[in-house]
């Protein structure tokens, strides 16, 4: 973009901002952490659409997902007095190796729009997005544990449980390609941004109750760059019923050219166990530039080629497994006990 459509970030070399900024974020991830939690394969598909967050969990081992979207985007600079509007596609490719928790993932934006200022007019396009990366599911809460129900007390099987608090982690490694020159960043036209960067997410993931998931994303994006920033996304997501879904998400830019904060809301619609569809809208809290996307979108799994995972082979069971069966029959032997 031109240098005279430039604006230095209202943020950017405010210390004091930035570092409360950090501040609330982490006050928010460990007194927050969240999403509901899913198995790695599920019978129904799990699309981090329409939300800009990442799940914790991977697909499942030989699963390939696409996730599609088209988003209207409108952009206009109450200072500068120029406006930008235009589409933006999107694809997101997964694909579950080797093991049951590992994923890679592919990651395509194209931006094509039209930039007005007086009489000024200018057509771009590019790729806005370009990443490639792996997602490792580093701890799972509810793996080897199996909640028992208390046959004799209702009460107790509805009580509240602290262990919804405990999240499921994984971590995300990628990098960042830039093709061309992109007209889309916020810097001044002499400064280029560099063809390869590295990305780095951490991702927490909890249940709460049966219906509601809160997804918690911290990222530091374009390592060792003059665009390199902090990244935060929180997504609270709620399941109305087998097939409609909800959710309201926030996630803020905290970066020496661009700091800013992001709200939308949408909704998904399961067509069946492999097929979702979605739509979502957004608006940043600033008007320099502000921000306005309206975006639907599909999802879809091919799992033709899945194998069920047998976590603990007769004989190979961890001690934590043999424990765990040595209880539950106790137990179940009591509740015989009982009966007669």
């Amino acid at each position: 973009a031109d240098s005279k459509y430039f604006i230095k970030s209202p943020y950017f070399g405010n210390k004091s901002f930035f570092m409360k900024s950090i501040q609330v974020l982490f006050i928010l991830i460990f007194g927050i952490t969240s999403q509901i939690t899913f198995g790695q394969f599920t019978d129904e598909i799990n699309s981090n659409r329409p939300g800009k967050s990442m799940m914790a969990y991977a697909v499942g081992k030989k699963i390939i997902q696409t996730e599609t979207g088209v988003t209207y985007v409108s952009e206009d600079h109450d200072l500068l007095g120029y406006q930008a509007k235009g589409f933006i596609g999107e694809l997101a490719i997964r694909y579950g190796v080797w093991k049951e928790e590992l994923e890679v993932i592919a990651d395509i934006q194209y931006q094509n729009d039209k930039l007005t200022a007086g009489n000024f007019e200018e057509k771009r396009n590019g790729f806005k997005q370009l990443t490639l990366g792996a997602k490792y599911l580093i701890y799972d809460p509810f793996k080897n544990y199996v909640e028992k129900e208390n046959i004799y007390s209702w009460k107790a099987n509805k009580k509240f449980k602290w262990r919804q608090f405990i999240p499921a982690f994984s971590m995300y490694a990628g990098a960042n390609f830039n093709v061309g020159d992109t007209p889309f960043n916020y810097a001044p036209a002499d400064i280029k941004e560099p063809s390869f960067s590295p990305k780095v997410t951490a991702i927490a993931q909890n249940h709460f109750g049966g219906r509601w998931v809160l997804v918690t994303n911290l990222t530091y994006d374009k390592i060792g760059t003059d665009f390199a920033s902090i990244n935060y996304i929180l997504t609270l997501t709620r399941g109305f019923n087998a097939q409609w879904s909800g959710f309201i998400e926030n996630q803020g830019y905290m970066g020496d050219y661009y700091s800013d904060g992001v709200f939308r809301i949408g909704a998904a619609f399961l067509f069946d166990k492999h097929m979702q569809v979605d739509a979502s809208i957004g608006k940043n809290l600033k008007d320099t530039p502000g921000l306005l996307n309206a975006g639907i979108g599909f999802s879809w799994r091919f799992a033709d080629q899945y194998e069920e995972v047998q976590m603990a082979k007769p004989g190979t069971e961890t001690k934590t497994d043999k424990k765990m069966k040595k209880k539950g029959e106790k137990e179940a032997k009591k509740r015989k006990d009982a009966v007669e």
